[in-house]
């Protein structure tokens, strides 16, 4: 892991592994870099750069209210500097897939395409409802097994899941003390996206419009409370050249390994040479 700092003094988190064609993962909300570690023994031939967020993981945490997408975008593009890096890929996981998109409209010349994981410029409320039932708070859970044991009754719509990929997935999660469980972010993220949510939700259809002069693609899954069908009906009508996976029996999100995901990240890929 490797680390640099913003020009508000925030120092980031990252790992820049392997050569080729630059690819940036970027996590949900509350996850970090760890969550592409099921995807990343598939993607040999890249450059796989992964980032975590302001306030997650192993960057700093710093002032709350720059917990959002157009600061996390710049500090995408800070990092994308700091690396001499002029074009690149995203593959954007739910709130990754936002910043991709904010970035198609911010700085377009920067952007080689995008793979979004689970997200779209509609989010259903449900999925939303769910997130804050748990966003910012510690788990009930005091130990890694414990949580990884209750992995499967809380995730809504994931079937077939082996217990070892939960075992391993709170890892990402949650670090264990001698008091119980902490969460790997800044619990104050939770108030900062209530503010936002109070604000209501922006019209993204435009800067997902932006993602059309790009090569494009999407992995939903079938079960997400956060991404209908209908929306992913909605996009494929806005870009009729975007490569879409289904992946059964995953809700949100996909941990981008299953073999529905792995074709369209490989096509996708290509369509980038």
């Amino acid at each position: 892991m490797q680390f640099f700092q913003t020009e508000d003094g925030t120092k980031l988190a990252y790992h820049d592994d392997g050569k080729g064609l630059p690819v940036l993962c970027l996590a949900g909300l509350t996850r970090n870099s760890k969550d592409f570690d099921f995807v990343a023994p598939h993607l040999t031939d890249t450059r796989l750069i992964r980032m975590d967020y302001r306030g997650r993981g192993a960057s700093d945490w710093a002032d709350p209210a720059t917990y959002n997408v157009a600061q996390e975008a710049g500090d995408v593009l800070a990092l994308m500097d700091h690396l001499g890096l002029e074009r690149f890929a995203i593959l954007g996981t739910s709130r990754g897939g936002l910043i991709a998109m904010a970035l198609a409209a911010m700085a377009p010349g920067r952007l080689l395409g995008v793979c979004l994981n689970d997200i779209g410029p509609e989010l259903d409320m449900s999925g939303l409802e769910v997130i804050m039932t748990y966003l910012g708070r510690k788990p009930a859970a005091k130990t890694l097994a414990e949580a990884a044991g209750a992995r499967a009754g809380f995730m809504q719509g994931f079937d077939g899941v082996p217990q070892d990929r939960w075992d391993r997935e709170v890892t990402h999660m949650f670090t264990q003390t001698q008091d119980g469980l902490e969460l790997t972010y800044d619990p104050a993220l939770r108030d900062t996206i209530a503010n936002a949510d109070a604000g209501g939700l922006p019209d993204l259809w435009p800067v997902f419009r932006a993602l059309s002069a790009l090569p494009c693609a999407l992995i939903h899954g079938l079960n997400s409370n956060l991404l209908t069908a209908e929306t992913v009906t909605k996009m494929r009508e806005v870009n009729p050249q975007m490569l879409v996976a289904s992946v059964p029996g995953r809700g949100h999100t996909p941990f981008l390994d299953e073999p529905e995901a792995l074709t369209v990240i490989h096509n996708w890929l290509e369509m980038l040479k």
